[in-house]
């Protein structure tokens, strides 16, 4: 059974103003839309939404021929960069506003978290905030107050809960609107990125509620952000916009994998021949940063790793060491290092080289980030981190004993080295 159903919905949207530009055109735009329920007479062919670059139209579409559906009990992630319609589409969702073109079917009550503290009055207490969006949502009095201790228990504000909300943080704002959306037993729960704002432990509650209410209760979820890890974990599947218009959807794996790789394969190493726009500063700047692989010809599961970070240090005499962090391409820290440059205050103008390496099968494949940066006596940064892309490529291992793939080995045992060279 379809909870959602999106058939050819577009949204547009008049750049820089509301109305047409004249009376005449507005009085006959509102009969041809309201009485006559035809399409917008002054709607034109507009832009793609491109936000970074300016359109020749005055029209832009915000969203354009969206076609997707929902099987109940069903989480979807929708991820894309900032611009791409993910909010636009939750607000056509939830009918915060109507949509230019197309049909939007739902079956089910929708409970929808945009913002902080979407639907709450500054003025009411919190207990009475509760009241009000379980009324909003078609909820009575009676089924409010059954779940009422459970939504106040599960926000954490029990103490603050009479207190008039205008009073209320914003992660606090967000912790009871995620309690009440979650609690009082939509079909759909709708939430935008809003669970960022929380603290560690919120959002692991809030996840776990998240997936409580579609695998135990058979609920549908839509949740957008840009945390990969948090997508990953709690979606089954994924939507991927770009510029208002759906790039891919499929199992979520492979939609964070589209959305991260963006078609393109980064550079393993990179040279920088002009030292006046390398990375760096006045203190120190890189050269070069090399991503080899330890046995074979590409960098790839089995072959080991080898990093080479070359650079120039300008300032003397101070205790120099330089800090490496591993990412994943969805934001995991892997690892962070050091290693000291030069103990004893010692420093030299002039050029270093740092070595280290990863062990085989310590990676499994797909796109890494390494952060670069170099600090003073281990206390004080002194550039800006430098992130460098790189791919490590499939290998299955095959065990003679076992008969399968095995996973990446997850030790870690890093023996840098490091060099002055001189002038």
């Amino acid at each position: 059974m379809k909870a959602i159903e999106f058939n050819h919905v577009g949204k547009q949207y008049r750049l820089g103003v509301v109305s047409t530009g004249t009376f005449s055109h507005d009085l006959n735009r509102w009969w041809t839309m309201n009485v006559l329920g035809k399409e917008d007479p002054f709607l034109k062919i507009g832009d793609t939404n491109i936000r970074s670059t300016k359109g020749e139209s005055d029209f832009v579409w915000a969203l354009k021929d969206i076609n997707f559906s929902v099987e109940q009990g069903d989480v979807v992630g929708i991820i894309g960069k900032n611009g791409a319609g993910k909010s636009t589409l939750l607000k056509l969702l939830s009918r915060v506003t109507a949509p230019t073109v197309g049909e939007i079917n739902v079956c089910g009550r929708i409970a929808s978290l945009l913002e902080v503290g979407t639907g709450f009055h500054p003025e009411m207490t919190g207990r009475e905030n509760i009241y009000m969006n379980g009324a909003i949502m078609g909820m009575t009095k009676a089924e409010v107050t059954r779940k009422l201790d459970e939504i106040i228990d599960f926000s954490g504000c029990e103490r603050y809960i009479d207190t008039p909300v205008k009073r209320y943080s914003s992660g606090m704002k967000v912790r009871l609107g995620f309690a009440v959306a979650a609690h009082l037993e939509p079909e759909i729960l709708v939430v935008d990125e809003v669970l960022a704002v929380g603290d560690a432990e919120f959002q692991k509650k809030a996840i776990g509620k998240m997936q409580d209410v579609s695998k135990g209760q058979g609920r549908t979820v839509l949740f957008v952000s840009h945390n990969m890890a948090a997508v990953k974990k709690l979606c089954k599947s994924g939507i991927l916009l770009e510029n208002g218009q759906v790039k891919y959807s499929g199992s979520i794996d492979d939609t964070i994998r589209m959305y991260i790789d963006d078609g393109t394969i980064p550079s393993q190493s990179v040279f920088f021949d002009d030292l006046t726009t390398a990375p760096g500063n006045d203190k120190v700047r890189i050269k070069s940063f090399e991503v080899l692989p330890v046995k074979g010809d590409v960098v790839s599961v089995a072959s080991g790793i080898h990093f080479r970070l070359t650079f120039m240090n300008y300032v003397p005499n101070i205790h120099l060491d330089a800090a490496f962090e591993l990412r994943t391409a969805d934001d995991v820290t892997i690892f962070h290092s050091g290693k000291v440059v030069s103990p004893q205050h010692d420093s030299k103008i002039g050029e270093y080289v740092v070595d280290f390496s990863l062990p085989p099968f310590w990676l499994n494949r797909g796109k890494y980030y390494m952060n670069i940066w170099f600090g003073e006596n281990n206390k004080y940064s002194i550039c800006n981190p430098y992130t460098h892309p790189f791919r490590v490529e499939e290998f299955l291992y095959e065990d003679p004993y076992l008969g399968r793939s095995l996973p990446g080995i997850l030790k870690l045992d890093i023996n840098a080295s490091s060099q002055f060279r001189g002038y």
